[in-house]
């Protein structure tokens, strides 16, 4: 899933008001947090070196800031019939309390509005909770409301929540040495899972075992009172504050997609690889489902169907999002693709891109960029997503 936002859409969307400040704000100026506007929140870009940032989430505990982030508690008789109208991906997969689910949010025309988390609170399946992106809240609540008017549901949205990510291989083992009494839950904290910590810590306080690094950690819930002296202890037992430039580089080398980049209301899942999140082995008719299905089928039918992969760069240059991926350059066969995310990758130490190229793809095809837009093209390696995952480069 996803965490963050489209700066470009922030800055659409934001131009005529102040950012925001998380909960978190002051603790990020006293940490000699360098803060700037994402989707309309001040939040810190780096502490000084994104390197660094980046490489304490690869190799030890770091933890970043994402209060920005809309959580929504969905109550009510219909909830999970509301969420399987609403979601491509279906909430009946989750079998037991703090199960969690990744789903893309469609429109009608099958195209993405929104990645997001779903977690089931309660057994008789009643009680959820919804995490989504900052810059597509007020689409989301529009799109919510939409579909909302045919059921018994309420949407509670939650401003008054702080969330924190707790990511690196170390990173359980550094939150559990900063809050013992936590220790058995963690412990018992399988992916994707959640558990509420409201017999331990008090109302609000809730942690999941998910992240957007590639890397193991939880994302911990609580209220905004209690955020700033949370952030101070986990600081106190090792856990490195880390900024946007870092969880941008360590999304992109874990093969995650950034909304507004690698996908939007215009592209289809399918495009960006997200078909593993479409529950359509049954009937149930959600948002998008037909046309995604007919969109489907008529690009295999004449030659327009996309797909996502990861390129290396053979030499030195950087990708960047907006440059044109050319396929047998020359050839009669030639086609063109799109780079959706780029830069530099710390752990490889080479540039590495997300790009959006034509399904037909195969491994004898020739892929080159051209990175000045001058008539130079240069190599790229097609790889297959992710680059690296665990800590480790996922290909030879």
């Amino acid at each position: 899933m996803t965490d963050t936002n489209s700066q470009n859409t922030s800055s659409q969307e934001n131009t005529s008001h102040a950012p925001q400040h998380t909960p978190l704000y002051q603790s990020h100026v006293d940490s000699d947090g360098k803060m700037v506007d994402f989707s309309g929140w001040e939040l810190p870009i780096h502490y000084g070196s994104q390197i660094e940032e980046h490489e304490a989430v690869r190799t030890d505990a770091g933890m970043f800031d994402v209060s920005h982030m809309v959580v929504a508690d969905v109550k009510g008789q219909d909830a999970k019939a509301w969420l399987q109208k609403l979601l491509a991906n279906d909430v009946n997969k989750l079998k037991t309390v703090g199960k969690a689910l990744y789903s893309p949010m469609l429109n009608e025309q099958g195209g993405i509005i929104d990645d997001l988390i779903v977690y089931l609170i309660n057994a008789d399946e009643t009680e959820y909770r919804i995490v989504s992106n900052a810059g597509t809240r007020d689409k989301n609540i529009a799109h919510f409301n939409k579909v909302s008017d045919a059921f018994d549901v309420t949407i509670i949205e939650r401003p008054e929540l702080a969330m924190l990510a707790v990511q690196g291989p170390n990173a359980v083992a550094k939150l559990a040495q900063a809050k013992p009494s936590w220790s058995a839950i963690l412990d018992g904290l399988k992916p994707f899972v959640g558990a509420d910590l409201t017999d331990i810590e008090g109302t609000d306080w809730f942690v999941a075992r998910t992240g957007y690094t590639g890397e193991d950690g939880v994302e911990v819930i609580m209220h905004a009172d209690d955020a700033p002296a949370f952030f101070e202890l986990l600081k106190a037992n090792g856990i490195k504050p880390a900024g946007l430039g870092a969880r941008d580089t360590l999304r992109l080398e874990a093969g995650m997609n950034l909304y507004g980049h690698d996908m939007d209301e215009s592209i289809s899942p399918y495009e960006c690889n997200m078909g593993w999140t479409l529950a359509l082995k049954d009937d149930r008719d959600f948002v998008g489902r037909e046309a995604l299905v007919n969109q489907r089928k008529q690009a295999k039918e004449d030659g327009t169907a996309m797909k996502q992969v990861g390129l290396l760069l053979t030499t030195r240059g950087v990708l960047r999002e907006g440059m044109e991926v050319t396929i047998n350059q020359g050839a009669d066969n030639e086609q063109k693709g799109i780079i959706t995310s780029g830069t530099f990758s710390p752990s490889l130490k080479s540039s590495i891109a997300i790009a959006r190229v034509p399904a037909s793809l195969s491994d004898d095809d020739k892929v080159q960029i051209d990175l000045r837009g001058k008539g130079k093209f240069v190599d790229a390696r097609v790889l297959k997503l992710p680059f690296v995952r665990n800590g480790k480069q996922q290909f030879d």
